[in-house]
């Protein structure tokens, strides 16, 4: 089991930042992927942004240039830096996981998610 927790969320204005962080904890062998995804109310999530173990990084095209996504390995913690908010961005936001796990197969997890509010 992988338990994931979220840290940074809250209000800030437009134009502002804001650094989400997500930390793995518990029995993990490989990690594949660590992400964010968004929901907006009443609509599924979307994904925000990912880092894959090559490195290799998406973003959803409404936030290039203004988020950044990064990974720290030795403490399994997956950061987004959110620069220039706009009233667009408030959502939930949720930080996933996929591990590879016994008998060696991907799964993915999931943070509880935290809110991101931006409005003046």
């Amino acid at each position: 089991q992988v338990q994931l927790v979220e840290s940074g969320g809250g209000l800030v204005q437009p134009g502002g930042s804001l650094r989400l962080s997500c930390a793995a904890s518990g029995t993990i062998y490989k990690i594949n992927e660590m992400g964010w995804y968004r929901q907006f109310p009443g609509l599924e999530r979307e994904e925000v942004a990912s880092i894959r173990s090559d490195d290799s990084i998406y973003y959803e095209e409404s936030v290039k240039g203004r988020f950044t996504i990064s990974r720290d390995n030795a403490k399994n913690t997956v950061y987004l830096q959110m620069n220039g908010v706009v009233p667009f961005d408030t959502a939930v936001y949720y930080c996933y996981v996929q591990v590879v796990e016994p008998p060696w197969v991907a799964k993915d997890y999931w943070g509880k998610g935290t809110l991101v509010t931006v409005s003046s």
